[in-house]
């Protein structure tokens, strides 16, 4: 039987990412690391490191593994959310809002992106920049509504009337 380095690799990234999906991190992180030669899936390869690194609570590197991800495919919105919510988990917040800032210089169409944006300007303090997305992201999508209740990045602005008006508002519009 002939050796095929492809194969292998797509067996092994299969493999690492079922391991993934069934939350066995340390599974996915032995097959990712038995890879002998990346390719061309080298973006694929350390998605799924990032993912399995995130199960693992190791947020400072999984950010590594989603930088090298971006450093692959810089306008990627899968790679982006994920550096900035790792930068979130490492209390490295404006850098959080810098790469959230890049993502919609690329996706400025994607609601959750100006949705996001909303919740790391309310975890950073800063009110207007918070409600100024969350109702852009509103205007695109108001389903993102529902998503209020349990998002406990909007916390500081909780009871805060301005944030209460926009929220009935929003609710209210046909």
């Amino acid at each position: 039987m002939a050796f095929n380095p492809e194969k292998i690799l797509t067996r092994q990234l299969l493999a690492a990412e079922g391991y993934v999906a069934l939350s066995m991190p340390d599974h996915a992180l032995r097959e990712l690391n038995q890879i002998q030669e990346i390719g061309n899936k080298r973006y694929v390869a350390c998605m799924l490191r990032g993912e399995a690194l995130l199960l693992k609570k190791d947020h400072a590197t999984a950010l590594d593994a989603f930088r090298a991800a971006h450093v692959e495919r810089p306008t990627d919105l899968d790679a982006l959310m994920r550096m900035a919510w790792c930068f979130k988990r490492i209390d490295q917040l404006q850098q959080a809002i810098d790469v959230m800032k890049l993502a919609y210089q690329f996706h400025k169409d994607v609601p959750i992106v100006l949705y996001n944006m909303a919740c790391y300007y309310s975890l950073a303090g800063e009110k207007d920049d918070a409600l100024s997305w969350l109702g852009r992201a509103f205007r695109m999508d108001r389903q993102l509504l529902k998503l209020i209740d349990n998002e406990t990045d909007f916390d500081p602005l909780r009871n805060d009337v301005d944030f209460q008006h926009l929220l009935q508002l929003t609710s209210t519009q046909k």
